[in-house]
């Protein structure tokens, strides 16, 4: 089923919430330069940014119950290869995001073929060391800066154009890909391929039953995850203008499962409104107190034990609607 032939019937609910958050997000800038606080477009270009990043672990995590702990070294893999091809002169989106996915898509291939062998905490583990090995390999890269991380000092063009000079020309451009990333992932989703992976999710004994071996779905669900959070790698190194191995950390992967949790999973436009969420009220609660953290768990807590659906389940039953 195409996104067209959706749209061409009646939309569904999560279709709808989606490009409902896109029209939103895409009123920002001119809203927040009418209010005279410009700053808050590179507040929102880190929503769009983790939304892309919430994305792809909602893939696996959502639809394949995939609990990745290490999800965060395919960001700190796409953020690295801005930092090192713009010391090698190339400074043209298109090639770095190739060049983020021609590293993340090995290391995802080789890490995914092993960690999928286990099953839930082992596999939760499994990832989180390989993450970690990830993290400390470029802590240890002295000429990469180390722990201390790289600073770039300019973004991305595209095909020679500075597009993404200005504030307004990266948001928008990290916009148009969230929606590409969303409709890509939403048509995954509903294809053969995702009704298989769900159906993993479920069972995979009864998978097997009927003729389907569940690794390689996973895996192929695995690496088309660990690609899109590298791309959205790339945009946060464009965002921060700045490269570290703390992308890479565990903290952030945990970061990454929170924002789908709070949107809710399974739900790939809960995943994009987690991710507006969670850095929205780390921006706002941090304008009241340095222990903004606090505040935010209590948030969690509750979004938890009653609204197990997350944001979007919530919204669900305040509006009296049903489905994805």
């Amino acid at each position: 089923m195409s996104v067209l032939s959706s749209l061409q019937r009646r939309p569904e609910p999560s279709l709808q919430a989606a490009f409902a958050l896109f029209a939103l997000m895409a009123l920002l800038p001119p809203v927040v330069v009418s209010l005279g606080d410009p700053f808050l477009i590179v507040v929102g270009t880190r929503m769009l940014v983790f939304a892309i990043a919430a994305l792809s672990l909602d893939l696996i995590l959502g639809y394949g119950a995939l609990v990745s702990f290490g999800h965060a070294a395919y960001l700190g893999l796409g953020a690295y290869a801005v930092g090192v091809m713009m010391r090698w002169g190339i400074d043209d989106l298109i090639l770095q995001i190739l060049a983020a996915l021609a590293v993340a898509l090995p290391f995802a291939a080789v890490t995914g073929a092993i960690s999928l062998r286990t099953r839930g905490i082992y596999f939760i583990m499994i990832t989180l060391a390989f993450g970690q090995m990830a993290y400390f390999f470029f802590v240890s890269l002295s000429s990469l800066g180390g722990d201390d991380g790289m600073a770039l000092d300019h973004r991305s063009t595209l095909l020679g154009a500075p597009v993404m000079a200005s504030d307004a020309g990266l948001y928008y451009t990290t916009l148009v890909v969230l929606i590409l990333t969303f409709v890509g992932l939403w048509t995954v989703t509903r294809s053969r391929f995702g009704r298989v992976l769900v159906g993993t999710r479920e069972s995979a004994l009864r998978m097997q039953a009927i003729g389907f071996r569940p690794l390689p779905y996973q895996l192929a669900a695995y690496l088309i995850s660990a690609g899109t959070c590298a791309v959205a790698g790339v945009f946060l190194a464009n965002q921060a203008l700045y490269v570290s191995p703390a992308y890479m950390s565990w903290q952030r992967s945990g970061e990454l499962i929170v924002m789908v949790i709070l949107g809710g999973i399974g739900n790939l436009a809960g995943a994009i409104a987690g991710a507006l969420v969670t850095i929205g009220l780390e921006e706002g609660l941090a304008r009241f107190s340095d222990h903004w953290r606090l505040g935010f768990g209590l948030i969690l807590v509750l979004v938890v034990l009653y609204s197990p659906g997350g944001v979007t389940g919530l919204i669900r039953r305040l509006t009296g609607r049903t489905g994805a």
